[in-house]
Order: C-alpha cells, then structure tokens, then sequence
C-alpha cells in the first residue's frame, strides 16, 4: 500500500511538473527594449506618429489621410463618404476648406476627386503645418500628374503611395519636404 501511494505522488508531481514546463513555455514573454520599439515603429509604414496641437486639426488631418487612401485604392465612394466626414470637422472660420470638402463628396468622378483633392491639399497644408506638435509628415510631389503639372500631397508616412494615379502609377513620386 505504502508503494502503491508513493508511486501515485510521485505521478502526480510528474505531470505536474511537465505542466508547469509546457505552460512556461507557451507564455515565455520577451520585453522589448525602447531601441526595439523605436525600430518597430519605423519599419511600420501604417503607423502615424503626428499630433497636432488642436482637436479639429487633428480630425482634419485623419480625414484628409482617409481620403488619400481612398484615392490610392481609386474608390471614389469611399472619397465622398469620408469626404462628407471631412466637411463637418471644419469650424465657422474654415468656410473655404469645408466647401471644398464637400466638392469632393458631391464628386462622383475619381478623376474630379483627386483634382479636388490636388487643390484642398494646397489651402490645408499651412493648416497642418501651424498645428504639428509632435512627429512628422510628408509632403509629396508627383510630377506627372494633372497632365505633367505635378500634384502634392501631404501624407503621414514616408513611402509614396500617389493618390493621383492609384495602381497605375503607385510608387511615382518623391518626399519634397518633411514637416515637423
């Protein structure tokens, strides 16, 4: 009897142990170092690291990011949904910037789009660049667009994704600023 209950606790502790083991194993966790992090983040082209010193420019300046993915990817409904979006974040004294936002909602034509967006690019870039408090942004040029006029564009992040000819032309362009 003695064995037959030495033996048994002894199993016990077995699996026990072989448990324990496992369970370390499947919940081992690794901190990562700041350096690790700061890598991470600049190897991460989706993430925006710009704030902006009040809430409407920060609105703002996502809609306006919505609508030039929207524009890469040539979805003129998505445009006019976000657009319309873009178009409430304004305040009274933004008449100008919030009529032309709802130009590009009204559009239906993605070509109208991006050329709406070409010319609301322009009145918001001083917006953005009053407002940034921390990060940075990028303006981009590309020069063929709008029938080699160029266009610019302010993004959130480094790589050229060109609004103004979506897959045709995805990668024309260059970073012709960095504001910060």
């Amino acid at each position: 009897m003695k064995r037959r209950v030495t033996l048994t606790i002894t199993t016990i502790i077995v699996i026990f142990l072989a448990s324990c083991g496992d369970a370390n194993k499947k919940q081992g966790t690794k901190m990562n170092t700041p350096a690790e992090i700061e890598a991470k983040k600049e190897s991460s082209p989706e993430i925006a690291d710009a704030s902006f010193s009040d809430g409407m420019t920060g609105k703002v300046f996502q809609n306006y990011q919505q609508i030039r993915m929207a524009l890469v990817n040539s979805d003129a409904e998505e445009v006019n949904l976000v657009a319309g979006n873009l178009a409430e974040s304004f305040n009274g004294e933004k008449e100008e910037m919030k009529s032309m936002a709802m130009a590009m909602a009204d559009a239906k034509d993605i070509e109208k789009q991006r050329e709406l967006f070409s010319q609301f690019t322009g009145k918001v870039e001083p917006l953005f660049k009053e407002s940034i408090s921390e990060g940075a942004i990028y303006k981009q040029f590309c020069p063929m667009a709008f029938d080699g006029k160029g266009g610019y564009w302010i993004s959130d992040v480094e790589e050229i994704r060109n609004p103004y000819y979506g897959e045709k032309m995805l990668k024309c362009g260059k970073v012709t600023e960095t504001i910060k």
